[in-house]
C-alpha cells in the first residue's frame, strides 16, 4: 500500500512569520541503513512500477512527499526577480534558473519521502520569502499530489500536480515526475509551463546510493511564444556529464537568443550563442587527442555496483557569461540529517500555537513522520502501519456505501494554457474553516 513510489522525487516547507528563528537541525540524527536488505523486497519487481510495494521505514526520510514538493519554493527570490524584469528573454532566463533550482534539493536525498495519505494536506507560509503554499493528496491510486503557491504581494501564482511514476531497473530506481507545472506572472500577464526531469537513484541493492537527473525540460512562455529547452544530461561513460544541464532560449521565430549551461547541483549561467559556439570549437580541439587515447582502452564490464563517477571540475565559466543562480550551501551536519537543506530542516517544525491553526490533515500532525523525526523508529513503523490500515478501512467503507472520495481544496479541471487535465485550487483554505476535513490520522 505504501510504497517506494515517491522514492526519489522532487520537492517540502514551514510557517515562519519572522518572529521565530527557523529550525537549523532535526531533533535526532538518521538511522544507519546498513542492516537492511532492499534486495529481498525488490527482486520480485524488476521492470514493474513500485506503487504497491511496502518498504521498511528505515529507507524513508521524515517528510511527506507533499513537504518535499514545497522544496520547489526554496529559491522563490528568482520568481520575484523575474516579476521585476522588463525584458521577456531575461525573464525566461530567470524562470529557467528557477526550474533548475526547484529540483536542486534532490542532490544526495536518497531517503524516500512518506507517501501522503489520501486527503493529507500541507501548508507553508514564509513571510520572509513572500509566499504561501497549500498542497493536498488528491488521489491514492495513482498517487497524485496537487499544490498551489501564491505570492503574498499578489505578483505570481505557481501551481501544478505531480504523479511520480517509479520503476525499478535491477540496480536503480527511476522516477518519472508526470504532471505539468505552471508559473503565472501577473504584472506581465505571462504564463510559463514545464515538466520536471527524470530522477534516478543508483545502487539500490549494493554500494553507495547516488542520484542523477536527466531528460529534456521544455519551458514555454504562452504569452510570447518564447521557449527554453534544457537538457539534463545523463552522466555518460566517464561521468563527464554528471549533473550537467545545457540548453537555449529561442524566440517565437525559433531564433536562438542565448545559451544556458551549468549544473543542477551548483549554478546556472547564460551566454550569447555565438560566444558559446566559438568556445565549444576551441574545447573540441583540445579534447580530440585525449579522446583517441581513451577509445583504445577496453571498457570493463561492471557486474557490481554502478559506482558514482568522480565529481568532475566545477562548471567551467565561459568568458562573457552572466550568473543566473547559485545553490545555497547545506548545513554542516546535513549528512547525519538525511542530507536535508536548511529549507528542508524547517518543513516539519511545529511551532507553539500552530496546532490550533493548522488543518487537522496537515503533515506536521502525522504521528509516524513525527516519531521518525524524533528518532523513534519502532513507534514510527507501528504508526505508519496503523495509518495505512485506517486508510484501507475507510476505502472499504466508501466502496460498501457506493461513495466516491471528494477532494477538499482542489478539483480536476483543464489547465488553461496547455489544455491538458490538471488539478486546480478551488480557494478558501486560508479562511481556516476546517469543519468538514476527513479524519485521516
Amino acid at each position: 500500500e505504501a510504497s517506494f513510489k515517491d522514492a526519489v522525487v522532487y520537492v517540502g516547507a514551514q510557517k515562519n512569520n519572522g518572529s521565530q528563528i527557523p529550525a537549523s537541525s532535526l531533533p535526532a540524527p538518521m538511522f544507519s541503513r546498513n542492516d537492511f536488505s532492499v534486495w529481498s523486497i525488490l527482486k520480485k519487481c524488476i521492470g514493474l512500477e513500485l506503487s504497491k510495494i511496502t518498504m521498511p521505514i528505515v529507507f524513508n526520510e521524515p517528510l511527506s512527499f507533499l513537504q518535499r514538493i514545497s522544496e520547489y519554493m526554496e529559491h522563490t527570490y528568482l520568481i520575484q526577480k523575474a516579476c521585476s524584469q522588463s525584458d521577456s528573454i531575461e525573464r525566461m532566463q530567470t524562470v529557467a534558473a528557477f526550474a533548475v533550482s526547484a529540483v536542486a534539493s534532490q542532490w544526495d536525498r536518497t531517503g524516500k519521502p512518506f507517501n501522503p495519505l489520501l486527503g493529507e494536506t500541507y501548508e507553508l507560509t514564509r513571510e520572509d520569502q513572500g509566499f504561501r503554499l497549500i498542497s493536498e493528496q488528491v488521489s491514492h491510486h495513482p498517487p497524485i499530489s496537487a499544490f498551489h503557491t501564491e505570492s503574498l504581494a499578489g505578483d505570481f501564482v505557481f501551481h501544478g500536480s505531480i504523479y511520480p511514476k517509479l520503476k525499478f531497473w535491477g540496480k536503480s530506481v527511476e522516477a518519472e515526475p508526470k504532471g505539468t507545472i505552471t508559473l503565472e506572472l501577473h504584472k506581465h500577464k505571462e504564463a510559463y509551463t514545464w515538466t520536471n526531469p527524470f530522477c534516478c537513484v543508483h545502487n539500490i541493492i549494493l554500494g553507495k546510493l547516488w542520484i542523477e537527473q536527466y531528460g529534456t525540460v521544455e519551458i514555454v512562455n504562452h504569452s510570447t511564444g518564447e521557449k527554453c529547452v534544457l537538457n539534463f544530461k545523463p552522466c555518460g561513460m566517464f561521468g563527464k556529464e554528471l549533473h550537467r544541464v545545457e540548453g537555449y532560449i529561442q524566440d517565437k521565430s525559433k531564433k536562438k537568443c542565448c545559451v544556458i549551461y551549468g549544473k543542477w547541483t551548483e549554478c546556472m549561467w547564460s551566454v550569447d550563442p555565438q560566444v558559446y559556439e566559438a568556445h565549444r570549437k576551441l574545447e573540441k580541439r583540445g579534447t580530440t587527442d585525449t579522446r583517441k587515447q581513451k577509445q583504445e582502452e577496453p571498457e570493463a564490464v561492471n557486474e557490481d555496483a554502478d559506482e558514482m563517477p568522480e565529481v568532475q571540475e566545477t562548471v567551467a565559466v565561459i568568458p562573457g557569461s552572466t550568473l543566473l543562480w547559485r545553490i545555497s550551501s547545506r548545513p554542516p551536519h546535513s549528512a547525519e540529517m538525511y542530507n536535508f537543506t536548511n529549507f528542508a530542516m524547517t518543513l516539519n517544525e511545529l511551532e507553539p500555537g500552530m496546532e490550533g491553526v493548522l488543518a487537522p490533515t496537515d503533515c506536521r500532525l502525522r504521528p509516524d513522520i513525527r516519531a521518525m523525526e524524533n528518532g523513534n523508529i519502532d513507534e514510527a513503523s507501528i504508526e505508519k502501519e496503523r495509518l495505512e490500515e485506517k486508510q484501507r478501512a475507510s476505502r472499504k467503507e466508501r466502496a460498501k456505501d457506493g461513495e466516491d472520495w471528494s477532494t477538499r481544496w482542489f478539483q480536476l479541471g483543464t489547465n488553461p494554457y496547455t489544455g491538458s487535465q490538471d488539478w486546480l485550487y478551488t480557494g478558501g483554505y486560508f479562511d481556516r474553516k476546517y469543519t468538514d476535513c476527513p479524519d485521516i490520522y
